[in-house]
């Protein structure tokens, strides 16, 4: 599980407008191992999110923009290694995307897609569809990207890119979802494989922002499912799979929130990804098997815009109350990131790691 972007005092800030400044943790706060993540990328001290994405996927170290392809040696990323979710794939497994962003956004992509570029939208969601296979994508539309990339000429000559994705999931077996409802519907029947790109007033622009349907934070679409939502879904139809799945949630407008140096929408971001936190925590609690078997991993891919907080001084902050606070810049940084998890390997996670580390710990588990 991905907050991308998401630093410490984040997380403080979140729990004090829940909470106040002396009250419990928020659910993420709750998995028992710690540990913290070195983010450097291959050709930078300051990572992305293609580069760090890519790192948990192949082992590896990338250039920033790359996704889970070493593109100098091979432009066109046909001759790439599998990714973990590619793996678990193999393996018999199910898989799933589940993000606020865009759906072919640089976490996502870097687990089920091989490209040059970042930019590559309409290509990353073909392999999806087409190589990858994954059952479940759910998330924000195409977005205003892809069409930038003639290097896979079957996607960059689409005329309308779009249209052609929705044609080729509906070949490939996909239900295609385009609100809560109908994800509802594809639920009860059990669809094999769902595709969801959720779009406010029927505008491909990605997902919109979470906003959790907290009173201080007006204008979220009750259409659209949450992140929790989508990810109580994902695991209703995944877990039908008796060999198992891999699911990567992230919670993609944190980052958003942060380059922005928006502290309301950072709180609203976090608290939904701590919803979905917390859908994931229910759901291992309710079966002993599930809690023996199951990994859940929360890291933040890099920290962005250097939050903290200056205030208030001299008294509690009280629930539902907005902190002070100051930004460094509006950037990505180079700061270590806190790794929580719990389950099988969740140990190998109680120290210092390289990004990289945490794909092998993942390897290990299905077996690799």
């Amino acid at each position: 599980m991905v907050p991308d972007g998401m630093g410490l005092a984040e997380v403080t800030a979140a729990r004090i407008f829940r909470f106040g400044s002396a009250g419990p943790s928020l659910a993420l706060e709750t998995l028992p191992v710690i540990g913290l993540q070195r983010t450097h990328s291959a050709d930078s001290t300051v990572t992305d999110s293609a580069a760090a994405a890519s790192a948990w996927a192949m082992g590896e170290k990338f250039t920033n923009g790359e996704i889970s392809c070493h593109s100098a040696a091979d432009p066109r990323c046909r001759h790439q290694a599998p990714t973990i979710l590619e793996m678990a794939q193999a393996a018999g497994k199910s898989t799933g995307l589940v993000v606020t962003s865009v759906i072919s956004d640089a976490t996502p992509a870097a687990f089920a897609a091989h490209v040059h570029s970042r930019r590559c939208a309409a290509e990353i969601v073909r392999q999806y569809l087409e190589e990858s296979r994954v059952d479940v994508i759910l998330g924000g539309g195409l977005g205003r990207k892809g069409d930038f990339c003639p290097a896979y000429p079957v996607s960059f000559e689409w005329p309308d890119k779009r249209a052609a994705l929705v044609e080729l999931a509906t070949e490939k077996g996909y239900a295609r979802v385009i609100d809560k409802s109908s994800l509802n519907q594809a639920i009860k029947e059990n669809k094999p494989k769902i595709l969801g790109m959720f779009e406010q007033n029927g505008k491909d622009r990605g997902k919109t922002a979470e906003l959790f349907r907290i009173d201080a934070f007006l204008g979220y679409p009750e259409k659209e499912p949450t992140l929790a939502e989508m990810t109580a879904a994902a695991l209703t139809l995944l877990e039908r799979n008796r060999k198992g799945f891999f699911l990567l949630v992230e919670g993609s407008r944190i980052d958003w929130n942060n380059h922005a140096n928006d502290l309301r929408g950072q709180i609203a971001e976090v608290l939904a990804f701590d919803e979905a936190v917390k859908t994931v925590l229910e759901w291992v609690e309710a079966e002993p098997a599930r809690k023996e078997a199951t990994l859940i991993l929360i890291a933040p891919d890099h920290g962005t815009g250097g939050f903290a907080i200056t205030g208030p001084e001299g008294r509690l902050a009280q629930a539902g109350e907005i902190i002070d606070g100051a930004w460094a810049g509006k950037g990505h940084n180079a700061t270590d990131t806190l790794l929580r998890s719990q389950g099988p390997g969740s140990q190998k996670l109680a120290k210092t790691l390289d990004n990289t580390d945490l794909y092998k710990v993942m390897a290990e588990i299905l077996g690799y």
